[in-house]
């Protein structure tokens, strides 16, 4: 005899005899050059770099800073501070780590919503052209600093699928912040 409540449940899971679950996943915006699974699986790692923000963030600024020395000097709150042991004390440093790494979370979490994602990340690279001398090849500086820091942060959760679709991600923020930094050049100076 059985439940009509169970009876009517499992039937409402199947769909033309076909388990709904089963199959693959939903397709995703064409824009967005990570397959269902590839974006489902930086979600579900970018967990864990969220939960430590501010360590990954300063882990990802020393190695920008040691492999790019010359940036220093664009930042004013920090300059001065030219040790690894002075930057990783800099509350400047840290603050400014913790807005990068919240920019990114945010631009992570925004890929279900791309519309969103774009306008967001256009505007923050937009947001460089106020920067006096900055560049927007500097942009570029940060994609292997990212990666080494995210590498440190998951440990052996950074297996060789996740630093591929890291590597996927990073540079299509980066690529992102490009655009708009340019769209935010060519409003400035129409030919």
């Amino acid at each position: 005899m059985g439940c009509q409540l169970g009876k009517l449940a499992a039937s409402e899971r199947r769909t033309n005899n076909q388990v709904l679950g089963d199959g693959p996943p939903p397709a995703t915006d064409p824009r967005l050059p990570l397959t269902a699974k590839q974006k489902y699986s930086m979600l579900a790692s970018w967990k864990g770099i969220s939960r430590a923000m501010e360590k990954t963030g300063i882990c990802m600024f020393i190695k920008l800073f040691e492999e790019n020395q010359d940036l220093l000097n664009m930042f004013e709150k920090f300059r001065q501070y030219r040790t690894k042991e002075e930057q990783i004390n800099s509350m400047e440093l840290a603050e400014h780590a913790n807005n990068v790494m919240n920019t990114l979370d945010e631009g992570i979490k925004g890929l279900d919503d791309l519309d969103n994602f774009f306008e967001y990340i256009h505007q923050v690279g937009a947001s460089h052209r106020r920067i006096p001398g900055f560049k927007v090849e500097y942009f570029w500086k940060i994609e292997t600093p990212f990666l080494a820091a995210v590498e440190s942060t998951l440990g052996d959760r950074y297996t060789p699928n996740v630093e591929n679709i890291y590597k996927i991600t990073i540079k299509f923020i980066l690529q992102t912040l490009v655009d708009g930094y340019e769209k935010a050049a060519a409003k400035a100076n129409p030919t």
